[in-house]
Protein backbone atom coordinates (compact mmCIF):
# COMPACT_ATOMS: atom_id res chain seq x y z
CA UNK A 1 0.00 0.00 0.00
CA UNK A 2 2.63 2.46 0.59
CA UNK A 3 4.41 1.26 -2.56
CA UNK A 4 1.94 2.28 -4.22
CA UNK A 5 1.15 5.61 -2.74
CA UNK A 6 5.01 6.50 -3.59
CA UNK A 7 4.59 5.46 -7.12
CA UNK A 8 1.16 7.64 -7.30
CA UNK A 9 2.91 10.44 -6.19
CA UNK A 10 6.16 10.31 -7.84
CA UNK A 11 3.79 10.16 -11.35
CA UNK A 12 1.27 13.13 -10.01
CA UNK A 13 -2.11 10.72 -9.91
CA UNK A 14 -4.41 11.32 -7.61
CA UNK A 15 -4.15 8.10 -4.95
CA UNK A 16 -6.87 6.97 -2.74
CA UNK A 17 -6.94 3.67 -0.45
CA UNK A 18 -9.90 1.76 -0.71
CA UNK A 19 -10.03 -1.08 2.36
CA UNK A 20 -12.35 -2.23 5.00
CA UNK A 21 -11.45 -5.26 7.46
CA UNK A 22 -14.20 -8.26 7.00
CA UNK A 23 -13.82 -11.60 9.17
CA UNK A 24 -13.51 -14.82 7.76
CA UNK A 25 -16.88 -15.49 8.33
CA UNK A 26 -18.25 -13.14 6.35
CA UNK A 27 -16.34 -13.67 3.14
CA UNK A 28 -18.64 -15.66 0.72
CA UNK A 29 -17.69 -19.39 0.70
CA UNK A 30 -17.73 -19.15 -3.79
CA UNK A 31 -14.77 -16.22 -3.22
CA UNK A 32 -12.52 -18.63 -0.43
CA UNK A 33 -13.20 -21.70 -2.75
CA UNK A 34 -12.20 -19.21 -6.07
CA UNK A 35 -9.46 -17.87 -4.83
CA UNK A 36 -7.64 -20.94 -3.48
CA UNK A 37 -8.19 -22.85 -6.89
CA UNK A 38 -6.61 -20.08 -8.42
CA UNK A 39 -4.05 -18.81 -6.54
CA UNK A 40 -2.63 -22.32 -4.12
CA UNK A 41 -5.11 -25.12 -4.75
CA UNK A 42 -2.30 -27.16 -1.90
CA UNK A 43 -2.68 -24.40 0.74
CA UNK A 44 -4.30 -26.38 3.73
CA UNK A 45 -1.87 -29.26 2.98
CA UNK A 46 1.53 -27.96 2.55
CA UNK A 47 4.11 -25.84 5.07
CA UNK A 48 4.08 -22.46 3.68
CA UNK A 49 5.91 -23.85 0.15
CA UNK A 50 4.55 -25.75 -2.77
CA UNK A 51 7.59 -27.60 -3.50
CA UNK A 52 5.85 -29.22 -7.02
CA UNK A 53 5.24 -25.21 -7.73
CA UNK A 54 8.12 -23.88 -6.89
CA UNK A 55 9.72 -26.92 -9.15
CA UNK A 56 7.54 -25.87 -12.40
CA UNK A 57 8.15 -22.15 -11.98
CA UNK A 58 12.03 -22.36 -12.08
CA UNK A 59 11.69 -24.83 -15.06
CA UNK A 60 9.73 -22.05 -16.61
CA UNK A 61 11.88 -19.75 -15.49
CA UNK A 62 15.29 -20.94 -16.78
CA UNK A 63 13.76 -21.40 -20.38
CA UNK A 64 12.52 -17.90 -20.23
CA UNK A 65 15.47 -16.76 -19.14
CA UNK A 66 14.08 -14.60 -16.87
CA UNK A 67 11.23 -14.46 -14.02
CA UNK A 68 8.16 -15.32 -15.65
CA UNK A 69 6.05 -17.41 -13.35
CA UNK A 70 5.50 -16.81 -9.89
CA UNK A 71 4.70 -20.06 -8.09
CA UNK A 72 4.30 -18.50 -4.65
CA UNK A 73 1.94 -19.56 -2.06
CA UNK A 74 -0.49 -17.87 -0.37
CA UNK A 75 1.22 -17.56 2.59
CA UNK A 76 4.54 -16.29 0.88
CA UNK A 77 2.16 -13.70 -1.35
CA UNK A 78 0.83 -12.49 2.36
CA UNK A 79 4.84 -12.00 3.16
CA UNK A 80 5.15 -10.01 0.40
CA UNK A 81 2.52 -7.95 0.80
CA UNK A 82 2.51 -6.64 4.57
CA UNK A 83 6.19 -6.50 4.75
CA UNK A 84 8.22 -6.37 1.18
CA UNK A 85 7.45 -4.98 -2.45
CA UNK A 86 6.63 -5.60 -5.71
CA UNK A 87 10.25 -6.18 -6.71
CA UNK A 88 11.61 -9.98 -8.02
CA UNK A 89 14.87 -10.31 -6.57
CA UNK A 90 16.69 -12.78 -4.93
CA UNK A 91 17.13 -11.19 -1.64
CA UNK A 92 13.50 -9.90 -1.58
CA UNK A 93 12.39 -13.95 -2.17
CA UNK A 94 14.21 -14.77 0.37
CA UNK A 95 13.03 -12.23 3.13
CA UNK A 96 10.00 -13.73 1.57
CA UNK A 97 10.48 -17.30 2.72
CA UNK A 98 11.70 -16.46 5.98
CA UNK A 99 8.63 -14.48 6.68
CA UNK A 100 6.41 -17.44 5.79
CA UNK A 101 8.17 -19.63 7.69
CA UNK A 102 7.35 -17.00 10.56
CA UNK A 103 3.57 -16.74 9.28
CA UNK A 104 2.87 -20.56 9.51
CA UNK A 105 4.46 -21.47 12.95
CA UNK A 106 2.69 -18.69 14.25
CA UNK A 107 -0.91 -18.67 12.97
CA UNK A 108 -3.72 -20.99 12.18
CA UNK A 109 -4.01 -21.18 8.42
CA UNK A 110 -7.74 -19.88 8.37
CA UNK A 111 -6.09 -16.45 10.13
CA UNK A 112 -3.17 -16.28 7.02
CA UNK A 113 -6.40 -16.72 4.54
CA UNK A 114 -8.21 -14.16 6.47
CA UNK A 115 -5.49 -11.62 6.58
CA UNK A 116 -5.00 -12.51 3.01
CA UNK A 117 -8.18 -11.62 1.68
CA UNK A 118 -8.29 -8.19 3.55
CA UNK A 119 -4.79 -6.84 2.23
CA UNK A 120 -4.59 -8.11 -1.68
CA UNK A 121 -4.90 -5.92 -4.25
CA UNK A 122 -7.88 -5.95 -6.40
CA UNK A 123 -6.88 -2.49 -8.31
CA UNK A 124 -5.85 0.71 -7.96
CA UNK A 125 -5.75 1.72 -4.41
CA UNK A 126 -8.41 -1.48 -3.83
CA UNK A 127 -7.67 -3.88 -0.92
CA UNK A 128 -9.21 -6.28 0.30
CA UNK A 129 -12.43 -8.34 -0.68
CA UNK A 130 -14.74 -6.78 0.74
CA UNK A 131 -13.50 -2.99 -0.77
CA UNK A 132 -13.44 -5.16 -4.03
CA UNK A 133 -17.07 -6.48 -3.86
CA UNK A 134 -18.37 -2.99 -3.42
CA UNK A 135 -16.06 -1.45 -6.10
CA UNK A 136 -16.49 -3.95 -9.02
CA UNK A 137 -19.86 -5.15 -8.02
CA UNK A 138 -21.86 -2.92 -5.52
CA UNK A 139 -22.62 -5.44 -3.01
CA UNK A 140 -20.66 -6.85 0.21
CA UNK A 141 -17.94 -9.56 -0.14
CA UNK A 142 -20.42 -11.67 2.13
CA UNK A 143 -23.33 -11.11 -0.54
CA UNK A 144 -20.77 -12.56 -3.24
CA UNK A 145 -22.61 -14.94 -5.72
CA UNK A 146 -20.13 -17.70 -8.02
CA UNK A 147 -19.83 -15.69 -11.05
CA UNK A 148 -18.91 -12.29 -9.00
CA UNK A 149 -16.58 -14.57 -7.14
CA UNK A 150 -14.49 -15.96 -10.17
CA UNK A 151 -14.14 -12.72 -11.99
CA UNK A 152 -12.45 -11.44 -8.87
CA UNK A 153 -9.94 -14.94 -8.60
CA UNK A 154 -9.47 -14.67 -12.10
CA UNK A 155 -8.06 -11.52 -11.69
CA UNK A 156 -5.67 -11.14 -8.60
CA UNK A 157 -2.28 -12.62 -10.73
CA UNK A 158 -2.31 -8.69 -11.94
CA UNK A 159 -5.08 -6.63 -10.96
CA UNK A 160 -4.10 -3.33 -11.84
CA UNK A 161 -3.81 -4.54 -15.62
CA UNK A 162 -7.06 -7.25 -15.72
CA UNK A 163 -10.88 -6.14 -15.09
CA UNK A 164 -13.04 -8.54 -13.51
CA UNK A 165 -15.93 -6.39 -15.12
CA UNK A 166 -14.35 -6.33 -18.77
CA UNK A 167 -12.17 -10.01 -18.91
CA UNK A 168 -9.77 -10.31 -21.53
CA UNK A 169 -9.64 -13.71 -23.71
CA UNK A 170 -6.61 -14.66 -20.87
CA UNK A 171 -8.58 -13.84 -17.85
CA UNK A 172 -11.85 -15.98 -19.68
CA UNK A 173 -9.76 -19.01 -19.52
CA UNK A 174 -8.88 -18.97 -16.54
CA UNK A 175 -12.43 -18.24 -15.14
CA UNK A 176 -13.21 -21.29 -16.88
CA UNK A 177 -10.38 -23.02 -15.33
CA UNK A 178 -11.26 -22.40 -11.97
CA UNK A 179 -15.36 -22.67 -12.52
CA UNK A 180 -14.61 -26.21 -14.18
CA UNK A 181 -12.53 -27.17 -10.81
CA UNK A 182 -15.12 -26.15 -8.69
CA UNK A 183 -18.04 -28.10 -10.40
CA UNK A 184 -15.81 -30.68 -10.15
CA UNK A 185 -15.70 -30.98 -6.48
CA UNK A 186 -18.84 -30.62 -6.10
CA UNK A 187 -18.93 -26.78 -5.26
CA UNK A 188 -20.81 -25.86 -8.22
CA UNK A 189 -23.95 -27.55 -9.85
CA UNK A 190 -24.95 -27.22 -13.40
CA UNK A 191 -26.60 -24.28 -13.69
CA UNK A 192 -23.84 -22.53 -11.12
CA UNK A 193 -21.11 -23.57 -13.80
CA UNK A 194 -23.09 -22.27 -16.56
CA UNK A 195 -23.78 -19.24 -15.13
CA UNK A 196 -20.35 -18.20 -14.15
CA UNK A 197 -19.54 -18.76 -18.36
CA UNK A 198 -21.98 -16.82 -19.41
CA UNK A 199 -24.16 -19.93 -21.05
CA UNK A 200 -27.34 -19.90 -21.71
CA UNK A 201 -29.09 -22.30 -19.15
CA UNK A 202 -29.54 -26.21 -20.31
CA UNK A 203 -31.91 -27.09 -22.15
CA UNK A 204 -34.77 -29.67 -20.45
CA UNK A 205 -34.75 -33.15 -21.21
CA UNK A 206 -36.36 -34.49 -23.88
CA UNK A 207 -40.11 -35.77 -23.24
CA UNK A 208 -40.54 -39.98 -22.13
CA UNK A 209 -42.90 -41.09 -24.77
CA UNK A 210 -44.70 -44.84 -24.11
CA UNK A 211 -42.74 -47.59 -25.22
CA UNK A 212 -44.04 -48.69 -28.64
CA UNK A 213 -41.99 -52.12 -28.70
CA UNK A 214 -44.57 -54.19 -26.32
CA UNK A 215 -47.03 -56.59 -27.53
CA UNK A 216 -50.30 -55.07 -28.89
CA UNK A 217 -52.82 -53.98 -26.73
CA UNK A 218 -55.70 -56.29 -26.17
CA UNK A 219 -59.54 -55.54 -27.87
CA UNK A 220 -62.48 -55.82 -25.66
CA UNK A 221 -64.72 -58.76 -26.04
CA UNK A 222 -67.73 -58.08 -28.11
CA UNK A 223 -70.91 -57.48 -26.16
CA UNK A 224 -73.43 -60.33 -25.76
CA UNK A 225 -76.22 -59.72 -27.55
CA UNK A 226 -78.60 -62.92 -27.13
CA UNK A 227 -78.95 -63.76 -30.26
CA UNK A 228 -78.04 -67.55 -29.36
CA UNK A 229 -80.48 -67.96 -27.09
CA UNK A 230 -82.97 -66.49 -29.73
CA UNK A 231 -81.70 -69.18 -31.99
CA UNK A 232 -82.15 -71.52 -29.77
CA UNK A 233 -85.51 -71.09 -29.04
CA UNK A 234 -86.63 -70.37 -32.68
CA UNK A 235 -85.55 -74.81 -33.39
CA UNK A 236 -87.80 -75.50 -30.98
Amino acid sequence: MRQRAREAARAGHPYRERRTWVPYARISPFLRRAVLIAEDDAFYSHDGFDWNEIRESARHDLQAGRIVRGGSTITQQLAKNLWLGTGRTPLRKLEEAFLAIRLERSLSKRRIFELYLNVIEWGDGIYGCEAAARRWFGTSATALDARQSVRLAAVIANPRRFSPLSPSPRIRRKIRIIATRMRRRGELDEAGWRSVLGLPPAPPPPAVLPDSSGPPPVEAAPADTGGAAEDSAGTG
